[in-house]
C-alpha cells in the first residue's frame, strides 16, 4: 500500500471544453509512517504530552496526561486549554508561554497548575516547544510536562520543618544573599526575614575582622567543602555582639 498526496487539475483543449484530469502526485508513504510513529511516541511517553493549535485548541493529549489530568483525549480535544483548564491565577502566564512558541521563542521549565477533572490542583513544570509542519511554517505548541506536586510539597514541609525550629538557621544563594531566614534566627538577631532576604549577609551582618572568614567558609560550601563548628559574631539588630557556632 502506497499513501499518495494527489493534486487534480482539469484538462482542457484548445477551444477550453473540458476534455479530462490530470493528476499529479507524490508518494508521502515514508512521511505518513514517520507520523504515525512520531503520535505512538507521543501517546506512550511516560510525561504529559499536550498539544495546542494557532488558536489555542487542544490537538495533542497523550496517555499520561490523561491519567494525570483525568479527562480524556475525546474530552478535551478542540477546547482552549488556556480558558477551559488552567487556574484563573495563571491564565494570562500560560497564554504568553504559547504566544512566544507561536512566535518560535520558546520556554522551559515554566511552572503552573492544572485542575483535574475531579476538581484538584496539581502543579506542572512545562517545556513548550514550537510545532512546525514540513515547510517550517508554525502550527501549534506541543508542551512536555512533568508532575511536580509531590515535590513541591515535600518543598514546602522542608521549608515549614526550617521555620520552625529551635536553632537559629540561614541560608545564602550562590551570591551570598541571604534566601533563608527562619524564626529562631529572626528572634534572636532581631530582623525579620523581610529586612534580611536578598541582603548580603556577610557584607551586612558580619563584623568586619570576620568578614573574610566568614566568607571563606560560605566560599568552601558553594564548592562542597562543607564546615563544622566554626565560631564567629552577629550582630543584632540592637546593636548587640552574639557569638554563634556554625554547621
Amino acid at each position: 500500500r502506497l499513501d499518495v498526496l494527489l493534486n487534480a487539475t482539469t484538462r482542457r483543449d484548445e477551444q477550453g471544453n473540458v476534455i479530462g484530469v490530470v493528476g499529479i502526485g507524490q508518494d508521502i508513504t515514508g512521511r505518513i509512517a514517520q507520523e504515525r510513529e512520531y503520535t505512538r511516541l507521543i501517546d506512550t511517553a511516560n510525561a504529559p504530552i499536550f498539544g495546542v493549535d494557532t488558536n489555542g485548541r487542544v490537538n495533542v493529549w497523550n496517555q499520561c496526561a490523561m491519567r494525570l489530568v483525568g479527562y480524556s483525549s475525546e474530552e478535551v480535544m478542540g477546547h482552549s486549554l488556556v480558558k477551559e483548564f488552567i487556574t484563573d491565577d495563571f491564565k494570562r502566564g500560560v497564554q504568553k508561554v504559547l504566544d512566544m512558541a507561536l512566535q518560535g521563542d520558546e520556554t522551559e521549565n515554566f511552572e503552573f497548575p492544572l485542575i483535574t477533572k475531579g476538581g484538584a490542583r496539581i502543579e506542572v513544570l512545562l517545556n513548550a516547544t514550537t510545532r512546525r509542519d514540513e515547510q517550517g511554517n508554525i502550527i501549534g505548541v506541543v508542551g512536555i510536562g512533568q508532575d511536580i506536586t509531590a515535590r513541591l510539597a515535600q518543598e514546602r514541609e522542608y521549608s515549614k520543618l526550617i521555620d520552625s525550629a529551635n536553632a537559629p538557621i540561614f541560608g545564602v544563594d550562590t551570591q551570598g544573599r541571604v534566601n533563608v531566614w527562619n524564626q529562631c534566627a529572626m528572634q534572636l538577631v532581631g530582623y525579620s526575614s523581610e529586612e534580611v532576604m536578598s541582603k548580603n549577609l556577610v557584607k551586612e551582618f558580619i563584623t568586619d575582622e570576620y568578614k573574610t572568614a566568614v566568607q571563606a567558609v560560605l566560599d568552601m560550601a558553594l564548592h562542597g567543602e562543607e564546615t563544622a563548628n566554626f565560631e564567629f559574631p552577629l550582630i543584632t539588630k540592637a546593636g548587640v555582639r552574639l557569638d554563634v557556632l556554625l554547621n
